[in-house]
């Protein structure tokens, strides 16, 4: 979604900066960045695109960052729109919430770049070099993005239980939506479709 050269504020964390990078275009800096104010709003003009991904360091000072630049001009894109994040200890806010606050601070709708959203099939299709996916397997923890994308590429889909919803959840959820199967997690995968390991 990015071009070479392009100039990009990066509200997110290192794997965004590399993405950017990865594609030529140009991280003028980053929201978190603890440098000072005006050394900031200097970097922050003529920005083509703000990019948001999840980070712990997110806070009013990056949301005033990034929503400056997007009612400047620059495209906002998200990696992704998921509220929340599954971790060891419980859910978390999750990259999605970081972007509503962009979005509603900026008033622009943002482009969401990863799943469930056509940019990712895309990527997904020519990273493959296959064009009909109806025979993979796409395994996720969150049915309204991994199912969704699943939908979006053509692809089967196996709900995993070990993350966002618990077994429960997770069969309801099947029980509503008609998708191939609900998994604990990768390991069940490969037995319940019988592959050896």
């Amino acid at each position: 979604m990015l071009k070479s050269g392009q100039r990009v504020l990066v509200a997110g964390g290192p794997g965004v900066v590399e993405a950017v990078e990865s594609v030529g275009a140009i991280v003028t800096g980053r929201t978190d960045d603890n440098s000072s104010h005006e050394a900031q709003e200097n970097s922050d003009t003529n920005i083509d695109a703000v990019i948001v991904g999840f980070h712990r360091t997110f806070n009013f000072e990056s949301m005033r960052r990034a929503s400056a630049a997007v009612r400047a001009g620059a495209t906002l894109i998200g990696t992704n729109d998921d509220a929340t994040y599954p971790t060891s200890t419980g859910v978390i806010p999750g990259g999605g919430s970081i972007l509503a606050a962009i979005a509603t601070a900026s008033g622009v709708a943002p482009i969401i770049a990863g799943k469930p959203f056509a940019p990712m099939g895309d990527l997904v299709r020519r990273a493959l070099n296959i064009s009909d996916l109806s025979s993979c397997w796409m395994v996720g923890d969150r049915y309204s993005t991994d199912g969704a994308f699943a939908k979006t590429i053509g692809a089967k889909f196996a709900l995993a239980s070990s993350g966002v919803v618990d077994r429960v959840g997770a069969n309801k959820l099947q029980s509503e939506h008609k998708f191939e199967l609900v998994v604990e997690d990768l390991i069940d995968l490969v037995k319940q479709l019988g592959i050896a390991i």
